[in-house]
């Protein structure tokens, strides 16, 4: 990975020159499961420390980034709370190259007394971690860690609460900072294959990007074979990475690559030579800015991912027990069919009780209704005249039941057409400004419905800035505005929304309430056309075609007394049928 053990050597010296040692622990938050950010307070104010343990973006660094972070604190990061709470910061370190970066405390224990705690955040990939150890008897001990190591999962190192720390097992390779470059090169010179994989064999804690920039600086080609150092590009090579410990030692600067979109590629703490003008170079001053800048976009993307996976799995349960609940209710009104049988049986029993006598089980009577003869089933505990009543009173509970059911069964029906918009919104939560915020809403939302309960933590907590719609410029130049989920479907139909603007949504099939703003003048067929075509991507019907889309004038929509929110009624409406578009959410979005 990029980050390597000589670009966090880097961070660790910026830390130091920001003079975080000595600061006071402030704040700890846990904005994901695999994410803490410790926020110090310095004499110059206050910093955060991002410690992350995400498999493809493992990082530690200095953050000025402000994640959303979860209303209800997981349990590691009370653990921190408490075990770090107002402690002060006496050291950061790091030995050698390893990608380990050690954050030592003095804090006080629940008795008062002075004790020593510490953090390893272990930056390796899929095997980061981020480990809460206190020193007890000259060594340190495990107090909890982010990721538990348990025998199942590694036969060399368990990381549990209490066992002693033990480091990863480290291959025997050489610093850049501190071994005899001109030796080493020598060492590297004897090896075989190509270059890149013996620099990386030879000095530990260098990624593969400075791998290839020592390559491509020794013989401009980073693919380069051991067998092509000639001894002048030896000395290149040497010279090279004399400059490179001169800029781990004494940071001037570091280097991230983009693509022609403007996508980072790749990153390292040396100027990057070896793309020439197929990537766009972009220089940073501090580390963690560049840290912090090439890894936030898919940290954030990845956090949103994951809360919006809770919460669709929460809607889905949701779903299927409403679903269960219905076909429950539909099957007991298939049953409430046999109450005309039942009220049949009570007459013919009414008009056979002459015949009958206390103590029989059953009655062969004449059937006047359907012709024949019909066998009637009797209670011998019972008179006559009171199994005829328990026959009349079967039906009269089957009617009740048949009434009940198909009012349950329509508000059911509705409430699944509901639950249903309510995932399709939750669906499509991208990763962009405004997600965090419209998933908080969506979560609000089936709480103030009733389907979900809210934590006590959750009702005074406060909530994230509300998600704008999403907002479009047709290719004729009107507004057009479409609803994130059903709260705010509500919002922009009923409030945002004047008049002679126009409305559209899919027929039928869940989505966004979508709105064309006039501002006074003839909305064109065309715009009608694109902002169809919008409705039917923000939908449930976005992977089908020719996707039926109502449209009419804001004027004709009313929301009905006690109608859940996003479910309105229209008059005046017509359908256009357009195929959904997802090229065109890029093309007329408004930056």
């Amino acid at each position: 990975m990029s980050l390597d053990g000589a670009f966090l050597r880097c961070i660790v010296r910026e830390m130091h020159e920001r003079k975080l040692i000595g600061a006071r622990v402030d704040k700890i938050h846990q904005p994901s499961r695999d994410e803490i950010i410790i926020t110090l307070r310095t004499f110059g104010g206050t910093e955060k420390v991002l410690l992350s343990a995400e498999s493809m973006s493992a990082r530690v660094c200095i953050t000025s980034q402000a994640p959303e972070n979860p209303q209800q604190p997981p349990m590691f990061c009370m653990l921190m709370r408490k075990a770090l709470g107002g402690g002060r910061l006496t050291g950061i370190s790091q030995d050698g190259l390893e990608r380990i970066i050690n954050f030592d405390f003095e804090c006080t224990n629940e008795i008062g007394d002075l004790c020593e705690n510490r953090i390893a955040a272990e930056i390796m990939g899929k095997y980061s971690n981020i480990i809460l150890m206190t020193r007890k008897d000259g060594v340190w001990r495990v107090v909890d860690s982010i990721k538990r190591v348990t025998d199942d999962v590694s036969s060399v190192r368990r990381v549990l609460p209490n066992v002693i720390y033990e480091l990863p097992p480290r291959e025997e390779r050489m610093s850049l900072p501190d071994c005899d470059i001109q030796q080493t090169v020598a060492k590297v010179s004897e090896c075989g294959g190509r270059l890149v994989k013996a620099l990386m064999s030879t000095f530990e804690g260098i990624s593969p990007i400075f791998a290839r920039e020592c390559a491509y600086s020794a013989a401009r080609d980073a693919d380069a074979l051991v067998s092509d150092l000639t001894p002048d590009r030896c000395e290149k090579l040497v010279f090279f990475l004399n400059r490179s410990r001169e800029h781990i030692e004494s940071f001037d600067g570091c280097t991230m690559v983009s693509d022609k979109t403007g996508k980072p590629k790749d990153f390292c703490f040396v100027p990057i030579e070896q793309y020439g003008a197929e990537m766009v170079e972009t220089h940073f001053e501090s580390p963690s800015e560049l840290v912090d800048r090439f890894f936030g976009e898919r940290a954030t993307a990845d956090r949103v991912k994951q809360r919006s996976g809770d919460l669709l799995k929460t809607i889905m349960t949701i779903y299927e027990r409403l679903s269960r609940k219905l076909e429950a209710q539909k099957q007991e009104l298939r049953d409430c069919a046999r109450k005309e049988q039942s009220k049949l049986t009570g007459d013919l029993l009414s008009a056979n009780l002459w015949r009958c006598e206390k103590g029989m089980s059953e009655l062969t009577a004449e059937d006047y209704v359907n012709g024949g003869e019909v066998t009637i089933k009797l209670d011998v505990r019972l008179t006559p005249s009171q199994n005829a009543q328990k026959y009349y009173s079967e039906y009269k509970k089957l009617d009740t039941a048949e009434k009940l059911l198909t009012k349950f069964i329509a508000q059911g029906e509705k409430e699944l057409a509901y639950i249903d918009s309510v995932f399709d919104a939750a669906s499509r939560v991208g990763s962009g400004v405004g997600s965090e915020a419209a998933i908080y809403e969506i979560k609000q939302e089936l709480m103030a419905s009733g389907y979900i309960r809210s934590a006590k933590t959750e009702r005074n907590a406060k909530a994230p800035k509300a998600a704008p719609p999403l907002k479009f410029r047709s290719s004729d130049g009107f507004e057009i505005l479409v609803g994130r989920n059903n709260t705010q479907n509500d919002k922009l139909t009923l409030k945002t929304a004047l008049p002679e603007d126009m409305w559209l949504h899919t027929q039928n099939i869940p989505g966004s309430h979508v709105i064309i703003r006039a501002d006074g003048g003839n909305i064109t067929d065309s715009t009608i056309v694109e902002a169809a075509q919008l409705a039917a991507t923000c939908s449930k019907g976005r992977s089908g075609t020719k996707i039926p889309v109502d449209y009419t004038l804001a004027r004709y929509v009313k929301k009905p007394n006690g109608a859940k929110p996003g479910m309105v009624i229209f008059t005046n409406n017509k359908t256009i049928l357009v195929d959904p578009d997802e090229g065109l959410l890029d093309k007329l979005a408004i930056k």
